[in-house]
């Protein structure tokens, strides 16, 4: 593991091991301090919302039409780790404590489970070539280098083939597009399905970003087939895609909010002949607020027709969803006691309140051959600290909810062709995309939850063949969040490092954001995002703002002083801390 010159320590056993020596580094901490100085002008953003002080679940499709919702979160809490009383409605499809009976519940005809204690399958022994699919699909499989189905590929494609509803749970990078692409793709082929009539096939997903994966893989697959496809997404003008409608899209992809906005409005759009729905990361959907759209949606679709819905946690909502959209469903779960994959090695760095960048600028500037993901909880924050690396000639990209969609994609691409890179991001990354060779995933902010930690780090390890690391920064307070992990069978092992050996540019940070005006303002209103981040956590056991040093947190941020900040609390968080 390439972190910083030390032991990993396994708290099962209590033993040492000795960890890979990090990357030759250039002994020149003196000439990097130089560097800090240089006067790289930073261009000042136009527009600065004013952005909400909360932590942010990131509603990742930010469509104009539709507004901001508050996150809600139907997840039962976990009150007492220790005595395990979870009630059974506990929806996590990760919880190796469910009752088996669980997953029997009263609305599924089948249940096909592929549960295994020991290391995963990812592959099934069976072979596209040997699908009853067209040949024109199998060739567009074959030249993607397409060759053997996944676990839940193999379960859900023959069924969904055979004319069935689709109830699908499987683990993030399982290879759950294909396992409704094929199908869809396939059966609209052999009913000869034309533009003009319609759209046959409808896929709705949470974010802009995972609908351009999936509208990409399905231009792909689609290379020898006649059906057409498109992609309706919000920050894209309606006009140009009503255009669209008018030539008809066979196969669509969508977001809700502008999927809703269209079929209110649009006459040309004909859905009337629909055969297939696709809802993918119906929790996820839900999570973010789009509760009414699909309903909304789902009502105005033809009753007669096959539905795929997956998911990868049974909320009440989604249990409703389910209700409403599907018809005796086949239940398709591959899982593992053990919540992520085998190959990724995971672990946490305990760090000073004041440490935290310090740290994570070492860690960049000792790794610059990997592909690195950095998760922070709030658009601002993501913002700042892309623009102060890349002033200070660490070059990063970024994505999250505030940034235009252009921007975004624009984003996304450099940094999935990139061989090494840096994304810092929100939870709009950490949902289904589908990054190659990524190396570490950095959780500079810790999670709201262990579920959200599980899809965080599962954007490194995709499929069968990648390994990668993934490493959380937690406060001494916060070390309790180990024992949630540690519920769901998630392996957590120290990385320790030698604190002497960060590279110390605090006083040349502070001196940067002070003179410059803009990183100055982006710097105070991302300390602001962070604490009014931080009071919102559900695992107040854990998060607590009492708990924080706000003169020692603010220096990661390079001020010498903690900004004013209201955070509507019935005390003074800031005196007690100062007094």
């Amino acid at each position: 593991m390439h972190f910083f010159k030390g032991k990993i320590y396994n708290e099962e056993d209590g033993t040492n091991k000795n960890i890979n020596n990090a990357d030759n580094v250039d002994n020149k901490e003196n000439e990097e301090n130089e560097d800090m100085n240089k006067s790289n002008y930073v261009e000042d953003l136009s527009t600065k919302e004013n952005e909400t002080l909360a932590c942010e679940n990131d509603q990742a499709e930010d469509d104009k039409e539709t507004k901001k919702r508050s996150r809600e979160n139907d997840d039962n809490n976990i009150n007492d780790l220790n005595s395990k009383k979870i009630k059974q409605k506990d929806t996590s499809e990760e919880d190796s404590k469910h009752d088996e009976e669980k997953n029997n519940i009263k609305y599924k005809d089948h249940v096909i489970s592929n549960k295994k204690n020991e290391k995963e399958n990812f592959y099934s022994e069976q072979k596209f070539e040997d699908l009853d699919i067209c040949d024109a699909l199998k060739k567009g499989l074959k030249e993607l280098n397409f060759i053997t189905l996944t676990e839940i590929q193999s379960k859900c494609i023959p069924h969904f083939l055979s004319g069935k509803d689709i109830l699908g749970a499987a683990k993030t990078g399982s290879g759950k597009t294909l396992a409704f692409l094929v199908p869809s793709i396939n059966i609209l082929y052999n009913i000869k399905f034309l533009p003009k009539n319609g759209t046959g096939v409808l896929i709705i997903s949470p974010t802009r970003e995972l609908c351009l994966q999936i509208y990409q893989v399905c231009t792909d697959l689609c290379k020898y087939i006649p059906q057409t496809n498109g992609i309706i997404i919000g920050g894209v003008s309606r006009n140009e895609e009503k255009k669209k409608f008018i030539h008809g899209i066979n196969i669509l992809i969508a977001t809700p909010g502008r999927l809703l906005d269209h079929m209110q409005n649009t006459k040309e759009f004909n859905y009337k002949n629909l055969v297939c729905l696709i809802i993918d990361e119906a929790d996820r959907l839900l999570q973010i607020g789009f509760e009414e759209e699909i309903n909304l949606i789902v009502k105005r679709l033809p009753k007669k027709r096959q539905t795929a819905l997956f998911s990868a946690t049974q909320t009440t909502k989604v249990e409703s969803l389910i209700r409403l959209s599907l018809q005796k469903p086949i239940f398709i779960e591959v899982t593992t006691k053990i919540a992520t994959v085998e190959r990724l090695k995971q672990g946490y760095a305990l760090v000073d309140e004041d440490k935290r960048f310090l740290l994570l600028f070492t860690f960049l500037k000792r790794n610059p051959s990997k592909k690195i993901m950095v998760f922070f909880n709030n658009c601002m924050s993501v913002q700042f600290y892309n623009d102060l690396l890349n002033y200070i000639d660490i070059p990063t990209f970024c994505i999250h909810g505030k940034k235009k969609q252009n921007q975004r994609l624009k984003s996304f691409n450099e940094f999935s062709a990139a061989k090494n890179a840096i994304l810092l991001c929100t939870n709009v990354a950490a949902r289904g995309l589908d990054i190659p060779n990524v190396n570490y995933i950095i959780q500079y902010d810790p999670p709201d939850d262990s579920k959200e930690y599980i899809h965080r780090v599962g954007r490194t390890c995709r499929g069968n063949d990648s390994a990668g690391s993934a490493i959380i920064f937690l406060m001494k307070h916060e070390l309790k969040f180990l024992n949630y992990l540690k519920f769901y069978n998630i392996p957590v092992n120290q990385f320790a490092y030698d604190q002497n050996k960060l590279i110390n540019i605090q006083s040349q940070m502070e001196s940067i954001v002070t003179k410059n005006f803009h990183l100055h303002k982006m710097a105070r209103e991302a300390f602001k995002s962070y604490l009014n981040g931080y009071v919102t956590y559900a695992l107040k056991d854990v998060f607590d703002i009492n708990n924080l040093n706000l003169m020692l947190t603010s220096k990661n941020f390079g001020l010498d002083a903690p900004p004013k900040v209201d955070l509507n609390l019935k005390f003074n968080v800031k005196k007690k801390k100062f007094k």
